[in-house]
C-alpha cells in the first residue's frame, strides 16, 4: 500500500465579534429612530468600510443620500459617512473603539462618532478637535448631521 501525501495548509479566518443581545437590540433601536431622518439620509447599519485611513465597520452609519447601482453591488464602502456609530460590546475594550473613531474615522472625513455604552445607558458623542460630550439623559444632540434622539428612547 502506497503512502498519500496530504498537505496541510493554515487559513487565517477572522472571525466577527459576536454581537450580544444589547447590543442587537441597540443596533435595531438606533435604526429604528433614524428612520425619521430617511429623507435626509441614507442610515447604514454594518456596512464595511475601506477609507482612506483604513478598515471600518460601524454598527450604524448616517450617510448623505446615496445613489444605488441595482446590478453592481459594493462590498466596502470608500466614502466616509457623515456619522459613525459604535456600539460597545462585552467582548470589545473602550479603547480600541476610541482609537478606531480617531485613527480610522476622523481622518477620513467622517464628521462625529457616537460611542455607545449600553452598561452605563450613555453616549459618548466624538466631534474632531473636540472635548467628548457624554449624554445618559434628555436629548442626544448631534451637531454634524444634526440629529435628536431621546436618550431614554434609544436604551428602551
Amino acid at each position: 500500500m502506497e503512502a498519500q501525501a496530504i498537505e496541510i495548509t493554515e487559513v487565517e479566518t477572522i472571525l466577527e465579534e459576536t454581537m450580544s443581545l444589547n447590543h442587537s437590540r441597540l443596533t435595531y433601536r438606533l435604526s429604528v429612530l433614524l428612520s425619521a431622518y430617511e429623507e435626509q439620509y441614507d442610515i447604514m447599519p454594518e456596512l464595511e468600510l475601506e477609507l482612506v485611513s483604513g478598515r471600518g465597520k460601524p454598527d450604524v452609519a448616517i450617510f448623505p443620500k446615496l445613489i444605488y447601482n441595482w446590478e453592481e453591488d459594493i462590498i466596502r464602502y470608500t466614502n466616509p459617512p457623515i456619522t459613525a456609530i459604535e456600539i460597545l460590546s462585552p467582548t470589545q475594550a473602550f479603547d480600541s473603539l476610541t482609537t478606531k473613531i480617531r485613527k480610522i474615522y476622523f481622518p477620513a472625513g467622517v464628521q462625529s462618532a457616537w460611542l455607545v455604552v449600553p452598561s452605563v445607558k450613555a453616549i459618548h458623542l466624538f466631534l474632531p478637535g473636540q472635548a467628548v460630550s457624554i449624554i445618559t439623559s434628555g436629548v442626544f444632540h448631534d451637531p454634524a448631521s444634526n440629529v435628536s434622539l431621546p436618550v431614554d428612547s434609544i436604551f428602551s
